[in-house]
């Protein structure tokens, strides 16, 4: 008898020994204890693992969760915190006040800490393993005809398998707008049409899904660029997109722009797609069809990004993608290029190098030079007839060096030259970037184009919401109804912010050209969407140019609010 209620006391023990540390829990302080012994164990194991796959430990990951006391000094210069540890760097401009006290999104969120705010995780989750609701896009393809012969994708969102709920969704944000107007111009004739740009090697990441699900939401018609040879787009010359030619998305912006004149035209890059969308904004300037811009995790130095040492998980990561989509033109691309010196490469900027510099080449005796080349009369060594290639200028010919590459593709190499606002988000703690240290910070405090909203957490394209917030009148404005994703909550906020600014210009009289009368406004408005963009002009230079401060901008009027925002033609 005695062994029987040894052996029912010993079955017994866990259901006891789980029902004592249940009362325990409910005791507040008990449970406080606990929680900060598995999240000291859990940080223990994470700092293994990172050990082990050699990823940076930031000093201030421990420290996210406390709150960083807001500063009443000027935010502008870039030397003093907002709010949650951010730092809005910019020149203090009539727009920039503007966007500080309509756009709340950029000081009032909350961003996650740890362990969902690790830069580390964040950044693998927004790249490849953020598969909540990504998969319900629905897509329609346009392949576009470029002059060169090549073909980009044009891939336009046309909503998602859970249709009923979107419609639902949808129609509960045209009622609020219809009451507190908290969208661009949306549910409208005329729906403002939002082009994405993903990553230079391609490819469509969670990440910017869920950016499409959010605009489509609001209302915008979204279309995703790919570049040639990427995500399924033939390439139908033997001609790769170097990391800053703006030739192909400038073709793409007109054609977006021939199918919707009247709609308000905006951009958002993802990443390194940002060299292609500097590119295009500082080599068109004010003939540019976009309103406004903006970039999530940019890569404003090319060269310096190439050249750092990334991450092992990241560069193997990255390369294996890019090696991939090579392998599948390989065939085709070994004889303008050496393919199979490319293939054997195992950093990033040994890759770059191989596919574009002709100093890479001629070692292998793969291909000749830009003077050789020239000389062999009716093609060029990418295979272009002489009036392709001369529309194309340098860029039909492989570039002379690692330096000269980059003089020709440095994402900012004609900052001094973009004509609209853009909005840069960047992270101190992303992983895949170089240090904050090295952004150009002198760029934004003289440009009064150029906005950076500087984080102290966030990860890669990631900036995850600690949890979702509301208003006044208890609407959610973000979290799990739109992904939980700080940057886009306050990129598609900005471009609202942005139009009701210029909106507002336009009903005092004023517009980006500067001061004229109505009439004359509204004649030019008429005829601005039926003029062609201005022809690129031709540069000289390779080298990144110095950003010089205009003699007298116009951003250097407003001490009260008589402020003109001009947007000068005058190339």
């Amino acid at each position: 008898m005695a062994s029987f209620l040894q052996e029912c006391l010993f079955c017994l023990l866990p259901s006891v020994l789980l029902f004592l540390v249940f009362l325990a829990l409910r005791r507040p302080r008990l449970r406080y204890w606990m929680k900060l012994a598995v999240r000291a164990a859990s940080w223990r194991l994470w700092t293994v693992i990172c050990l082990i796959l050699e990823l940076p430990l930031h000093r201030n990951t421990r420290i996210w969760s406390q709150e960083v006391k807001s500063t009443e000094n000027d935010v502008f210069s870039g030397s003093n915190q907002m709010s949650n540890g951010r730092r809005f760097i910019c020149k203090p401009t009539a727009l920039a006040k503007y966007l500080l006290q309509h756009c709340g999104s950029l000081a009032s969120s909350k961003l996650a800490g740890w362990p969902r705010g690790d830069p580390h995780l964040q950044t693998l989750t927004s790249l490849l393993l953020w598969a909540q609701h990504t998969d319900t896009m629905q897509f329609t393809r346009d392949h576009l005809l470029l002059r060169d012969g090549g073909v980009v994708a044009l891939d336009w969102a046309v909503g998602t398998r859970l249709g009923e709920e979107v419609s639902r969704k949808r129609w509960e944000v045209k009622k609020e707008h219809q009451s507190w107007r908290k969208v661009l111009g949306c549910f409208t004739s005329t729906p403002p049409v939002l082009l994405l740009v993903p990553q230079s090697w391609g490819g469509m990441s969670p990440h910017l899904k869920l950016l499409c699900q959010q605009a489509m939401r609001q209302g915008f018609y979204v279309v995703v660029f790919h570049h040639r040879g990427t995500e399924g787009a033939p390439l139908a010359t033997t001609r790769l997109t170097e990391f800053g030619d703006p030739a192909d998305l400038e073709q793409a912006v007109s054609y977006v722009h021939s199918r919707h004149p009247s709609s308000v035209l905006l951009a958002v890059s993802e990443g390194s797609g940002s060299g292609a969308l500097l590119s295009y904004l500082g080599e068109f300037g004010s003939s540019t069809h976009l309103t406004a811009a903006a970039a999530i995790s940019p890569v404003l130095l090319g060269q310096l990004w190439l050249e750092q040492a990334m991450p092992p998980i990241y560069r193997w990561g990255a390369l294996f993608h890019r090696k991939m989509q090579l392998s599948r033109y390989a065939d085709s691309l070994r004889g303008v290029m050496d393919v199979d010196r490319a293939l054997g490469c195992s950093s990033l900027r040994d890759f770059e190098e191989a596919l574009f510099c002709s100093s890479a080449q001629h070692q292998q005796g793969s291909s000749p030079s830009q003077e050789s080349a020239q000389k062999l009369g009716s093609r060029t060594p990418g295979g272009l007839a002489p009036p392709v290639a001369w529309a194309l200028g340098e860029r039909a010919f492989p570039a002379r060096n690692w330096e000269s590459y980059w003089g020709r593709n440095e994402p900012l190499r004609d900052g001094d030259e973009v004509a609209v606002p853009v909005l840069c988000i960047c992270s101190s703690d992303d992983p895949l970037l170089p240090p904050a240290s090295t952004l150009p910070l002198s760029l934004f405090q003289s440009n009064p184009y150029f906005l950076l909203m500087l984080t102290d957490r966030g990860g890669h394209c990631g900036f995850r919401l600690e949890g979702p917030e509301q208003s006044d009148d208890g609407r959610t404005l973000n979290g799990e109804e739109y992904g939980g994703v700080w940057s886009h909550t306050a990129v598609l906020e900005y471009f609202r912010v942005v139009a009701d600014f210029l909106k507002d210009g336009v009903r005092s009289g004023l517009s980006w050209k500067g001061p004229t009368d109505n009439s004359e406004a509204l004649q030019r408005s008429r005829t601005n969407a039926m003029t062609p963009p201005l022809p690129r002009r031709r540069r000289r230079g390779n080298m990144m140019r110095r950003l010089r401060a205009p003699e007298q901008s116009p951003v250097d009027e407003a001490e009260g609010g008589n402020f003109t925002w001009k947007r000068s033609y005058t190339r």
